[in-house]
């Protein structure tokens, strides 16, 4: 059942002009979609789970992985995945070995324009995005949001139900609603409140 069960949905994803890597493991059907001229690539042995009872912590959804328009999505090796919804307009790129936790939402864009006239005139052109980079065995936990143009460096750590927006070097630890900023410590990382304070000191004392 379970081989029946990961089958399906790589077979839509192929008839959908997905590309993915070996070993891809689909717990549950995801939503993976591609915009005609838009991009989607996952890599080798990912995980993708999308049944509530897929993930002790209990899914809201499937994951959802739509790049749009000419967006990009470009999801590395050894990427866990669990009910998240990923949505690129523009770029969105994911490390190797990084674990997106329960019901993340990962966005390059705000879906809506933010002007009030444009807003009630339907102008979705003037929606705006920005890429999102995630790096290398970052782990991202349950709940959080990543916003458009923000940046994780390699080995970050997102605490449970944070708003992220900013730019983050290697090793940080970023926790809170509406973190930004990234100090660097001189031992390569420090751990962020809500407004980018340090909060512990290094991650090595945690």
């Amino acid at each position: 059942m379970l081989k029946f069960n990961c089958y399906l949905p790589r077979l839509y994803m192929l008839v959908n002009k997905v590309k993915f890597g070996k070993k891809l493991k689909c717990i549950g059907w995801p939503f993976v979609f591609r915009f005609p001229r838009a991009k989607l690539q996952v890599g080798d042995n990912c995980r993708i789970n999308s049944n509530f009872w897929s993930n002790l912590l209990g899914l809201y959804q499937r994951t959802i992985i739509v790049a749009k328009g000419r967006g990009e999505i470009t999801i590395g090796n050894h990427v866990g995945i669990s009910g998240a919804t990923i949505y690129a307009r523009e770029k969105i790129s994911i490390g190797d070995n990084t674990l997106v936790g329960a019901n993340v939402k990962i966005v390059d864009n705000d879906f809506h324009p933010i002007d009030s006239e444009a807003r009630l005139k339907h102008q979705n052109e003037k929606v705006k995005s920005r890429p999102v980079e995630i790096g290398q065995n970052v782990f991202i936990g349950m709940n959080s949001i990543i916003l458009k143009g923000t940046v994780l460096g390699n080995n970050c750590v997102v605490g449970a139900g944070s708003v992220v927006s900013g730019r983050f070097e290697d090793n940080c630890v970023i926790a809170g609603n509406g973190a930004y900023g990234s100090p660097k410590g001189s031992d390569g990382g420090v751990i962020l409140n809500s407004v980018g304070e340090s909060v512990y000191g290094s991650v090595d004392n945690i």
